[in-house]
């Protein structure tokens, strides 16, 4: 087995080289003058077991492009086995056609992955879950909510929790964290005039007096998460926190954050925090390395990856 760190998030592919007690398979990953990118695996693949880490977050083209260079030089150097590692799928919230010729850029994404000649797909809280279908290869789609779970044992009175889910779409996500904590559940109903901006209305549950947790797969501009806290405190909630899997934080996400209601949001590092979520006094990062770990271990091995889908695994 071996794995191939792109660098769009090398830390995390490092913890993950760390938990499976690997060295990180040499490879020189570069750029021309003209930004081309270029790929040159330096040790031996030859019926190897290969497992390419590369979240394809901001920049999303130059990362997906340098994933698909790189899946090629493996293919090409003879690698009996490539699984692309992808902790946060960029183009997932083009899942649909959202209007009159309008692209389903995702499904293309997955076509692109899929002909470069990857031979399995491992993933984390895909924005939709039927994005598994526009693969035709195996797709192994993790969750977050063990991490969390336990995070959240860790650093609350799990008595008084209220789990909110910040859309409708967003409901089985909250419910699968509040089933083994025992908590309420809450939705957001809101409504988005256009995309970037969203309203929150109204909340539907009781959220007075609770420590209210915002679960959500993506934070991006967090306008709507700040929002969403804005209306739980006016509706009497005692504190508000976020447990968010994906810390997109584009432009002043993290500045917006800071000087909201939320006490707390936590992410993974599925992408690369900026420095502004370094300093951040209240948004964090958990490591999802021993989760990834675990499932790439188990497929190199040939063993069962569901028993990580389990939500009360924690």
């Amino acid at each position: 087995m071996k794995i191939v760190a792109c660098n769009s998030n090398r830390p995390l592919a490092e913890a993950i080289a760390a938990y499976l007690n690997l060295s990180l398979c040499k490879a020189s990953i570069r750029r021309f003058a003209d930004m081309e990118c270029f790929v040159e695996i330096e040790e031996n693949v030859r019926g190897e077991d290969v497992f390419v880490v590369q979240s394809t977050s901001y920049p999303a083209n130059d990362n997906l492009m340098e994933l698909l260079v790189c899946i090629d030089a493996l293919r090409r150097g003879s690698a009996r086995r490539i699984t692309a590692v992808i902790p946060y799928f960029g183009y997932a919230r083009q899942d649909r056609k959202s209007g009159p010729r309008t692209p389903i850029s995702a499904k293309l994404v997955a076509n692109l992955i899929t002909e470069a000649g990857v031979d399995r797909v491992l993933t984390l809280d895909l924005h939709a879950g039927q994005i598994q279908g526009f693969f035709d290869i195996p797709v192994d789609n993790l969750f977050t909510a063990p991490v969390f779970l336990r995070d959240i044992k860790q650093n609350f009175d799990c008595g008084n929790l209220t789990m909110v889910s910040p859309d409708v779409g967003g409901v089985l996500r909250a419910r699968a964290l509040a089933k083994p904590l025992e908590a309420d559940l809450a939705i957001i109903d809101k409504r988005r005039e256009r995309a970037g901006v969203s309203e929150v209305m109204h909340i539907i549950g009781d959220v007075t007096g609770a420590d209210c947790i915002v679960v959500d797969d993506i934070v991006d501009s967090a306008g709507t998460l700040c929002n969403a806290a804005v209306a739980l405190m006016d509706a009497g909630a005692k504190s508000v926190s976020a447990y968010i899997t994906h810390g997109v934080l584009s432009g002043g996400a993290v500045s917006r954050v800071s000087s909201s209601p939320i006490e707390n949001m936590v992410t993974t590092d599925s992408i690369m925090g900026t420095e502004a979520v370094r300093v951040s006094q209240n948004v964090r990062q958990l490591s999802i390395a021993p989760l990834m770990g675990e499932a790439i271990a188990r497929i190199s091995e040939e063993k069962s990856v569901s028993s990580l889908f389990d939500y009360s695994a924690a």
